[in-house]
């Protein structure tokens, strides 16, 4: 009895049994089908209904541009520079935090902003010649065609570009640097960030309220370097043939460039962006002029609170050398080794890689110049800028220089140290040297 109930129930069993496992071959089978189906439907536009992110992204792998350093993110401790009571009330101590960025590691040369001077004149003789071509994006832009030849003969139909008659200086042939204007566009972030109402922008008359066109910002400017300057800062002192030289002479090719404004500065960050853009496969973020934390950041090479660039408390090596250009005694110019500027890659980099980050040239930074800034600025990224315009009252015009230069005492050299120049004036002893930001946590993610 007992073995029939079971059989009874042994035969009932096997048969669910066979049917599970047929039911699971077929399922098995349709799964495979299903994927393969899947699969050559993820090639098209669908995508099979899974989330998997937009196909088809490009791969990003950074690189460093040529000439620049890799500076990482980092904290950066602001503040009083050596004891500096006169400005311990304007210029509390505060911990703040950078982001990782490329500078260059030395200021820009003159031969490196001569690349600048002579693709704006060649443009400007290209589209004098009527050497252009249609945008082959279809946008509706006019551009250089560079691939034609120009003519540069004294009779040429370029002579314009030259001083003519009376203005000709002993029959010599130069370049009239009158002509060289340059337009450059920035976009205005902020305000449009201000003014932008996300939860209204259906609204047709909100849209055209804020159009785009209304925070993209325009200005031309010239852009050869002032060579006057080492005249005009200097009363009762000869440098005409610094004037007549600096610039264009060879033997100063690798020094950095000076007489160039603050604006000037700008609109070689804007050019270097669309050189450095039109050769990339994908657009990277813009040249810029660095903030003046993200200089001192970069100044101090790593080292926290460190007094110069060079880590230590003093001007001189353990030998006595000098270890700056800058002015070391009363009119003792020379004694670091440079009476004016000297190379931009001389004298040791600092633990960045970065040269002349005290002397030589004093460097622009985007930075508006406010005496009370540090208690009110943000501890992420500070950014204190102003845009000021022409009618604007002159205070406004006040931007960040940082370093020091060859004419100056060893006190504006330290990492810490502010001032500040008019952004519309030009010194023989300004330069610049610009930032890119980096994209990404750190440069080690992508090696």
């Amino acid at each position: 009895m007992f073995s029939i109930f079971i059989n009874a129930f042994n035969i009932p069993l096997r048969k669910k049994t066979l049917n599970t496992a047929a039911k699971m071959k077929k399922n098995k089978n349709l799964a495979i089908v299903l994927g393969a189906t899947l699969a050559l439907a993820s090639c098209g536009k669908r995508e099979g209904g899974q989330l998997i992110g937009a196909q088809d992204r490009p791969t990003w792998n950074p690189i460093t541009p040529y000439g620049m350093q890799y500076i990482p993110s980092g904290t950066l401790h602001i503040g009083p520079s050596d004891q500096d009571v006169n400005h311990s009330l304007v210029q509390r101590a505060k911990q703040i935090s950078i982001q990782g960025f490329f500078m260059d590691d030395t200021e820009i040369t003159n031969n490196e902003y001569r690349q600048f001077v002579e693709w704006v004149r060649d443009s400007i003789a290209h589209t004098k010649m009527g050497h252009t071509r249609e945008d082959e994006t279809g946008a509706g832009l006019t551009l250089v065609d560079w691939e034609q030849e120009l003519d540069w003969e004294p009779s040429g139909e370029l002579k314009d570009m030259f001083f003519q008659g009376s203005e000709q200086l002993g029959g010599r042939r130069n370049l009239d640097i009158r002509l060289l204007d340059f337009d450059y566009q920035w976009y205005d972030w902020k305000n449009a960030a201000k003014d932008f109402d996300w939860k209204s922008d259906n609204n047709r008359t909100t849209q055209e309220k804020h159009n785009r066109a209304d925070y993209i910002k325009k200005d031309k400017i010239r852009i050869y370097p002032d060579t006057l300057v080492w005249v005009r800062d200097f009363t009762y002192s000869y440098n005409e043939p610094m004037t007549r030289n600096y610039f264009w002479h060879p033997a100063f090719d690798d020094y950095p460039v000076v007489g160039v404004a603050w604006k000037q500065a700008m609109a070689f960050s804007y050019w270097r962006t669309n050189l450095w853009n039109e050769f990339e496969e994908l657009s990277s973020e813009d040249f810029r002029l660095p903030t003046e934390h993200e200089w001192e950041y970069a100044a101090r090479g790593g080292h926290d609170l460190a007094p110069y660039p060079w880590g230590g408390y003093y001007t001189r090596n353990a030998k006595g050398c000098l270890l700056a250009n800058f002015k070391p005694g009363r009119g003792d110019y020379p004694a670091d080794g440079g009476l004016y500027t000297v190379r931009a890659d001389a004298y040791f980099p600092n633990d960045y890689g970065l040269y002349n980050m005290a002397g030589n040239a004093s460097e622009w930074t985007s930075s508006a110049y406010y005496e009370n800034a540090y208690p009110f600025l943000h501890d992420l990224q500070p950014d204190i800028r102003f845009d000021a315009q022409e009618e604007d009252p002159t205070a406004w015009k006040r931007k960040v220089i940082r370093g020091g230069s060859w004419k100056d005492v060893a006190y504006y050299l330290q990492n810490g140290t502010r001032h500040w120049e008019f952004q519309d004036t030009t010194k023989s002893y300004i330069g610049f040297r610009c930032v890119l930001t980096f994209l990404g946590r750190s440069m080690n993610d992508f090696k």
